[in-house]
């Protein structure tokens, strides 16, 4: 493993427009807790913070957890700056164990808990972590495999014990915690400095690990938690994609901490009727979602006696969103959604539709505090109507990825840049529509297809439940598209069906756009963020 500070010079320059427009300043000496703590100053130590079936927390009793948390990673011997792998499901747990890394000056790796032994072996390798917090139910994928070459010393179990099979020297978080002090000071810390990682999907190649700073949370908070969402101490906030994924931490952690507002937890699997009870048991008032999660709960037994009556706003981002699913959520919920764009790499969003200024298909407007423009292949900055690759800076955006220089240069230009590799058009509103990425571009029967333009159109056909469309290179490498469909009748006729959807797609876009293969199944693969797998769709 190679070395590198825990400080980091600035990416982004301070007086950089995007800083300037929100005017968010920062102290030099900053700690990310105090977007947890500071609810202790403000007076609100017994509003609510955590809600949900695995508890409650007034934010006098998580700050206390988050101290003795703290505490605990320090008497293990961690030196600041040190990494501990984080592989837990949305339980008031989490917040507590990031809160106390965090603020003792440790720096907490959020890990997707669907992570098989072999890529947890190359997180822990590659982050260097001694210590790993876990629930028990996932205990077991911490076998020989995953701890193969690591410096993993201590796995800490919360919400029972741990799989017999567990390496390691296990910890059971509620007796070992339960002697250290209630009260934590915050380590003395840049606003520079790593603050906590998450780690890539690895869709192409090895997963990269994003590294976020101290000020990160904060700049998220000011320029898109405030002025989008408007949260107040009394809302509740859901979050359906779990902590471990950006959008979700900054949905149940950054933004309703922040504000003095709480979050309703929901571990386990989201499934529509969970998702159903929650709603009508703790009543939250914000919403978060993905397109495939609407398009589940829309189609889902007992989506109509459902209480929505909680909700004053619901939001959605990750995927494009399509008419048929926006219509079919407002007309079970009497809400609109607001759909945005984000990435890990910006830590959340930063283009967004607003309640008061929408355009369906879009993902919105660019957010107050992050400057983006559209260039071409060459770099030259495009015009309005004008296709080209998004660009993106904000004083969120990550510095590097860990051990990556590599992939920092592809990605992260001068002047602390993102090259999203994202192809939008603007319009002369400022609204930004999604075209693809710039390098799914593929040649059917001579002509250039956006596989997405496909998947969109067969989207809005009334016999869809939900689909993907990929490229597909056929034995004698020419290029063809596959659709992957979940039907609403699961008993129509294969072939019947598979005319009438290649004959809609060439009469809402061209004849050659058709998907020339059509594969039906029950139901698409889905990756623990919500979104569709597309990679396990190739193996169909």
């Amino acid at each position: 493993m190679t070395s590198s500070p825990t400080l980091i010079a600035d990416q982004v320059p301070a007086d950089s427009a995007g800083v300037r427009e929100i005017g968010f300043e920062m102290p030099e000496r900053y700690n990310a807790s105090r977007i947890l703590f500071d609810n202790l100053a403000a007076g609100r130590g017994d509003a609510l913070a955590l809600t949900g079936p695995a508890g409650t927390r007034t934010y006098a009793e998580l700050c206390a957890d988050a101290a003795r948390w703290g505490h605990g990673f320090a008497s293990l011997g961690l030196a600041r700056g040190d990494r501990i792998l984080m592989f837990l499901d949305d339980t008031p747990a989490y917040p507590a164990a990031f809160f106390g890394a965090v603020r003792a000056g440790f720096v907490p790796l959020l890990i997707n808990t669907l992570t098989p032994p072999d890529l947890l072996q190359f997180y822990l390798a590659d982050s260097g972590a001694r210590v790993a917090v876990a629930d028990a139910e996932f205990t077991a994928r911490f076998d020989a495999v995953a701890c193969a070459g690591t410096e993993l010393a201590r796995l800490i179990v919360v919400n029972g014990a741990p799989a017999a099979h567990a390496v390691g020297h296990t910890l059971q978080a509620d007796d070992w915690l339960r002697g250290f002090p209630a009260e934590l000071a915050e380590a003395d810390t840049h606003r520079n400095e790593m603050a906590f990682w998450m780690y890539s999907s690895g869709s192409t190649g090895r997963p990269k690990g994003i590294v976020h700073l101290q000020h990160d949370m904060a700049y998220t908070d000011a320029a898109f938690g405030r002025p989008v969402l408007g949260l107040k101490p009394g809302d509740i906030c859901f979050s359906v994609p779990k902590m471990f994924f950006a959008y979700g931490f900054g949905n149940s952690v950054t933004f309703p901490f922040a504000a003095g507002a709480a979050t309703l937890l929901l571990p386990g699997q989201p499934k529509p009727e969970a998702i159903f009870a929650a709603l009508g048991r703790f009543r939250p008032t914000v919403f978060f979602g993905l397109p495939t999660l609407y398009t589940a709960l829309t189609k889902a037994d007992g989506a109509r006696g459902a209480d929505f009556s909680s909700l004053r706003l619901a939001l959605s981002a990750a995927e494009v969103l399509s008419a048929e699913v926006f219509n079919a959520w407002k007309a079970l919920s009497g809400l609109e959604i607001v759909e945005g764009l984000g990435s890990t790499e910006v830590l959340h969003i930063y283009l967004s539709n607003r309640v008061t200024a929408k355009k369906l298909g879009s993902a919105g407007l660019r957010v107050p505090g992050y400057e983006v423009m559209l260039r071409d292949k060459d770099g030259r900055e495009v015009s309005d109507g004008e296709e080209g690759i998004l660009w993106v800076r904000g004083d969120s955006n990550t510095p590097l990825y860990w051990n990556r220089p590599d992939k920092t240069a592809e990605t992260i230009r001068d002047g602390g840049w993102i090259y999203t590799g994202d192809r939008f058009v603007r319009d002369g509103d400022g609204f930004h529509f999604f075209r693809g990425r710039a390098d799914d571009l593929i040649k059917i029967s001579g002509q250039w297809v956006y596989p997405l333009e496909v998947e969109l159109c067969l989207a809005e056909h009334p016999a869809v439940r939900e689909c993907a469309v990929l490229a597909l290179e056929l034995p004698d490498r020419r290029m063809t598209l596959k659709a992957i469909v979940v039907l609403n009748d699961r008993d129509a006729e294969p072939e019947a069906a598979t005319r009438v959807l290649q004959d809609y797609v060439k009469d809402k876009l061209l004849p050659y756009k058709y998907p020339r293969q059509v594969v039906f199944v029950d139901e698409l693969p889905k990756t623990g963020t919500g979104k569709i797998d597309r990679q396990r769709l190739l193996k169909l």
